[in-house]
């Protein structure tokens, strides 16, 4: 593993001027003069450590305008080369390379840009070490080149991308990471030699002093949606803007007026009976421009104290979404302590007031921070308060630890509460081959960060311990290059003591030579209770079980790429008496580079399914849901896209009996009347964008679905019914143009 000692970049300001770095795909030495060249990438997937099997050079090099990286990669005729064209942000097994950028150097938030070789592009914000978002775009100049030995990237990353703290002198120490991955053997060669899949990533990035400069910026970026509902009212429009300020390299202000909520995004369809909240990310510019800051996770999935979906989201009075007036977010640092203050106001008497400060501060090996967030409700009456404290310490590169606290505190007419809740995890890396891994968190059964945070369940206490094995000396004749074992204890018990969960799970990561991801995984518990199903009620004991599930992702070999999963698994009321299943593949046929289809299907089988109807009665069901996901992606010249998109889901529950659970946890058979069950859901949107200049897009999209719940439980009559849906049936163009000042 490369040392983490300072690297120090040749100071050369005047060579940064003077040499003005043309980001055009060709690396002229001249330009690069004075910039550090780096050699040594070596291979992390497989991890072994190794220099990679082929040749990569970088050049980093501090200028006034920004961060300038130049990669290029050699390539041997005999690996095939990637010639698939890619839509901004799209997660493709492709030919690329990766710059990652941690502005502050203190592992806290980082930003990858990502180039593909066909010269599309993605970028993401890192948080928590390893957690990638594609939710964020930025502004970055980039360009590739190809010849016959290979091809050249160049990429220059503005100052003002991130709000950064005051560097010490005239110089910034940064963390910088480069990495390489040929997509038809899935090799990846980095520098720094760390891997995303380890407990540490984002904090072990190469320590990388280089000159300090500063940019101002004032940007604004109005836009315009004009709409035409069919059979809802005609035609309307809609206006607003994202206002982005950053007059030096410690404050950032950015600022929505009547922002879009993403009249062009698509969420995928979810059928969900379950008492836990689906989960969504956002693509609204304003709540991802450097919301990195924050980020406060309670460790435990998705879970947030600021949960920016809640924004805009579902209205107190429950006539569909909220209206944002407007949202305002100041970002910045004094000296080693950075702070964020976000304040979000809706529109109407259901209206809702939301704000947030965040206080980070690092020391030495260890950082503290702090998040408060208030949430006022005027229709409820309802004013939610949360305070969390979170702090990280790494005393050396082998071990770091994790901790929060958080506590809530909801004011309300009769329903007044207090709530506490704790989290911590342990890594150590005890060497190349083993890590481990201790989780423990505990969420009070008063515990409310839901009003804008997002947390699945309170009333729990959790432990998990996890134990890591990587195999990289693999036989040369092996369908493998790399493997990573996964076996992990838990235990879940409510804050009563009851237990919820016992599991012991073994799961294996394989990197396939033909640049393959697949997963397995064997999950097996004990007699456990659900004390969820029943909303409050009797909790409902489940007999012992397991669940065997499989993931792959092929990368394309011809024309054809293609995605599967599927898993096997005991039920909630009998085990492994009927076993449920289910699978999806989603074959695509690339017609051309640029052009593309998918058809995909999917269909599981749910037998006892257990779903909660009032009180303590639950419908016991043979479900089974057949699933749809087809679409056409068309990447016409650099600058045009068209993608269609289908999905479907049908739902068909027959009912095999009524059941009241009692105080002991059984379920004892009911006369109580219960119907059948079956969803009809579509999704449909055909989306033309334009880009017009960097951020600055015009779209024309169509979008058509619904959602049907009924007591109709044929399946296939559920999956015709679905196409016939209009709840919306919209068409619309939108304009958004970014100005600069």
């Amino acid at each position: 593993m490369a040392a983490l000692a300072l690297a120090p970049i040749a100071s050369h300001a005047e060579t940064a001027t003077s040499g003005q770095v043309v980001i055009d795909g060709h690396i002229d030495p001249a330009e690069w003069a004075g910039a550090r060249r780096i050699t040594d990438f070596r291979d992390t997937q497989p991890r072994t450590g190794k220099p990679g099997s082929q040749p990569t050079e970088a050049w980093v090099l501090s200028t006034p305008k920004g961060l300038a990286v130049a990669i290029r990669v050699t390539q041997s005729p005999d690996i095939p080369r990637s010639r698939q064209a890619t839509r901004r942000d799209e997660d493709a097994l492709v030919d690329r390379i990766n710059v990652m950028v941690d502005f502050d150097g203190d592992g806290r938030t980082g930003f990858d840009f990502e180039v593909k070789s066909t010269g599309g592009i993605a970028d993401e914000v890192i948080t928590n070490e390893s957690d990638f978002s594609y939710d964020w775009d930025g502004i970055w100049e980039h360009a590739v080149s190809e010849d016959a030995e290979g091809y050249s990237v160049e990429v220059l990353i503005p100052w003002y991308v991130a709000q950064m703290r005051k560097p010490e002198g005239d110089t910034r120490t940064i963390g910088l990471y480069i990495d390489r991955v040929i997509a038809s053997t899935g090799e990846r060669m980095a520098w720094p030699a760390v891997s995303f899949d380890q407990g540490r990533f984002l904090s072990m990035f190469q320590k990388v002093q280089l000159p300090a400069y500063e940019q101002s910026l004032f940007a604004v970026t109005p836009y315009v949606v004009g709409k035409v509902e069919h059979g809802h009212g005609g035609a309307a429009f809609e206006q607003g803007a994202d206002i982005l300020w950053k007059p030096n390299g410690q404050t950032q202000l950015t600022a929505t007026i009547n922002p879009d909520f993403g009249q062009v995004e698509s969420d995928d369809l979810v059928v969900n009976f379950s008492p836990e909240e689906t989960f969504f990310t956002d693509k609204r510019p304003f709540f991802t421009e450097n919301q990195g800051i924050f980020d406060f996770s309670l460790l435990d999935d998705y879970t947030q104290l600021v949960y920016t979906r809640r924004v805009g989201g579902e209205s107190d009075d429950g006539h569909g979404p909220a209206d944002i007036s407007a949202a305002v977010k100041v970002n910045g640092s004094v000296g080693q302590t950075s702070y964020g203050i976000l304040t979000a106001q809706e529109k109407g008497d259901a209206g809702r007031s939301f704000g947030a400060l965040r206080l980070l501060r690092t020391v030495d090996t260890q950082s503290f921070g702090m998040l408060a967030t208030r949430v006022n409700h005027p229709y409820e009456d309802r004013d939610a308060n949360v305070l969390g404290f979170d702090h990280r310490w790494q005393p050396n590169e082998a071990f770091n630890i994790t901790s929060n606290v958080v506590g809530s505190k909801i004011d309300q007419p009769q329903a007044n509460s207090t709530g506490m809740g704790a989290t911590s995890i342990a890594y150590w890396q005890m060497n190349d081959t083993w890590a481990q891994q201790w989780l423990g968190m505990y969420f009070g059964k008063r515990l409310d960060i839901n009003d804008f945070g997002y947390l699945p369940r309170n009333d729990m206490a959790y432990f998990h311990y996890e134990v890591r094995q990587r195999v990289t000396g693999m036989a040369a004749d092996s369908t493998y290059s790399s493997l990573l074992w996964r076996y992990r204890i838990s235990e879940l018990n409510n804050t009563e003591g009851l237990r919820i969960s016992r599991r012991f799970r073994v799961q294996l990561n394989g990197n396939r030579r033909d640049g393959s991801n697949e997963q397995w995984r064997l999950d097996g518990f004990t007699a456990s209770y659900d004390d969820l199903l029943t909303r409050g009620g009797n909790p409902v004991r489940n007999p012992p079980t397991a669940k065997l599930q499989y993931e792959r992702t092929r990368p394309r070999i011809g024309r054809w790429s293609w995605e599967a999963e599927g898993y096997v698994s005991g039920n909630e009321l009998t085990g492994f008496h009927r076993l449920g299943y289910y699978f999806k593949f989603v074959p695509t046929y690339f017609i051309t580079d640029a052009f593309s289809v998918f058809a995909g299907a999917s269909y599981e089988w749910d037998p006892n399914w257990l779903i909660w109807q009032h009180d303590n009665l639950v419908g016991s069901y043979d479900g089974r849901t057949v699933g749809i996901d087809s679409g056409v992606n068309w990447n016409f010249g650099s600058r045009q896209e068209l993608r269609v998109k289908l999905q479907t889901l049908a739902v068909g529950a027959t009912l095999r009996g009524a059941y009241e659970i009692d105080r002991n946890g059984r379920a004892v058979p009911s006369n109580e009347p219960v119907d059948g069950l079956g969803v009809a859901n579509l999704g449909f949107q055909v989306r033309y964008r334009y880009e017009i200049a960097p951020l600055s897009n015009l779209y024309i999209v169509y979008n058509r679905g619904g959602y049907e719940q009924d007591t109709n439980d044929e399946v296939d009559s559920q999956f015709r019914h679905g196409f016939s849906l209009k709840d919306v049936n919209e068409g619309l163009v939108k304009v958004a143009y970014r100005l600069e000042f």
